[in-house]
Order: C-alpha cells, then sequence, then structure tokens
C-alpha cells in the first residue's frame, strides 16, 4: 500500500513538474523574443493548460522561428494539429491585448 502512494505520488509531482517545465520555457522563449513578461506569462499559463506536454513539446519549433507572436503562430501552424494552432492563437490574441490574464 505505501508503495503504490508512493508512486502515484511520485507520478504526481513528475506530471506537474513538467507542466511547470514546459510553461516555463515558453514563457522564458517569449520573453526573450522581446515580448512584456506579463503577456508572456499569460501565453505560457494559458498554454500548459490547454495542451497536453506531447503538444507544448511539438511547439519546440518555435525555436526556428524568431520568438515573436508571429512566430509562435507560424510554428503552431506547422505542427498540423488543429487544437494547437486554435489555442496558440487566441492565446496569444487575448493576452497581448489584455483580455486575458
Amino acid at each position: 500500500m505505501k508503495r503504490t502512494l508512493l508512486l502515484i505520488t511520485l507520478l504526481a509531482v513528475l506530471w506537474f513538474g513538467a507542466h511547470m517545465y514546459a510553461a516555463w520555457r515558453i514563457r522564458t522563449a517569449l520573453i526573450e523574443g522581446g515580448m512584456n513578461e506579463k503577456a508572456a506569462a499569460c501565453i505560457s499559463r494559458r498554454l500548459s493548460k490547454r495542451l497536453t506536454l506531447w503538444q507544448m513539446h511539438k511547439l519546440e519549433a518555435f525555436q526556428e522561428e524568431k520568438r515573436t507572436i508571429g512566430g509562435l503562430v507560424r510554428a503552431a501552424r506547422r505542427i498540423d494539429d488543429a487544437k494547437v494552432v486554435l489555442v496558440t492563437t487566441s492565446s496569444a490574441a487575448l493576452c497581448t491585448t489584455g483580455l486575458a490574464r
């Protein structure tokens, strides 16, 4: 019983830790690209809540693009995943205009 509980706890920590790390990487890339910290934090938070780890991993193509909103949207379109494109473009639009927090 203790081993099962320990395993479940370890998996939960790894799951949340991986999401937090992915959100941090997205946020950092956006800030390094010149986006203000508030918008970058908003976008990374929305992406990490709405996308799977695999989908966020696919967004690493963003590293090849210029780190701007347009580059993020172009990277999302190259992934050929409708949900990634929808979440990325809506998050970028809502966060940069201040409609989302």
